[in-house]
């Protein structure tokens, strides 16, 4: 008498887990490690910026994939989150440099500018008493220098000379004559007093100068 046999069950082989998806992390830290070493030099440095971005936004992802269990690197992505956030921050720092120091220069320029269209009223002045006395006087700006002599006879004696440019100084020299005398030179720019000196005597001199 026979059996009949019993039903064989083939048993399949478990399915292997799906591999890790690990390239995200990885390209993350890369192009952090990287970012943030360009982000150290000046100029060059600017390349640093699409490679932090970049890397921040890979790791993000990276670390995404890792908490829901498709990615084994998640140290990996962290670490470049934090390499390419530092990156980030230097870049933005050499930004803000950058940006001051053009608006250094800038201002600079338009000071300069200023300089050399200003124009600057010089008062000579001379005061005293005698019959005379001999008068030289300058001026210097980096629009030039120009001196001039004069005699003069009366009291009180004045000369007024615009100088365009940056005014850089002058002078005013006054000596007495023969007969002597006392004089007072005094020179203004623009309404205040610069320099003023007082001389008695025969051939005496008064120097309004170095200032």
């Amino acid at each position: 008498m026979s059996y009949p046999q019993p039903p064989q069950v083939h048993h399949q082989p478990p399915m292997p887990p799906p591999a890790p998806q690990n390239g995200l992390g990885t390209a993350g830290f890369v192009l952090g490690l990287v970012g943030l070493l360009f982000s150290f030099l000046p100029v060059i440095g600017i390349v640093a910026w699409p490679l932090v971005i970049l890397g921040l936004v890979l790791g993000l992802v990276g670390v995404s994939k890792a908490n829901r269990g498709q990615a084994t690197n998640k140290g990996l992505a962290v670490a470049g989150i934090a390499l390419s956030a530092i990156g980030l921050v230097i870049c933005v720092l050499w930004a803000a440099v950058f940006t001051k120091a053009a608006s250094d220069v800038d201002r600079a320029v338009d000071e300069l500018k200023a300089e050399a269209d200003k124009q600057s009223v010089v008062l000579y002045e001379v005061t005293g008493e005698g019959t005379g006395a001999s008068v030289t006087y300058s001026s210097y700006s980096d629009g030039g220098a120009s001196t001039n002599d004069e005699d003069i006879t009366t009291f009180p004696w004045t000369k007024e000379v615009t100088v365009k440019g940056l005014f850089s100084g002058g002078t005013l020299t006054v000596m007495t004559g023969a007969d002597g005398g006392t004089v007072t030179c005094r020179i203004t720019v623009d309404g205040v007093e610069k320099k003023t000196a007082t001389a008695t005597g025969t051939f005496s001199v008064a120097s309004c100068s170095d200032f």
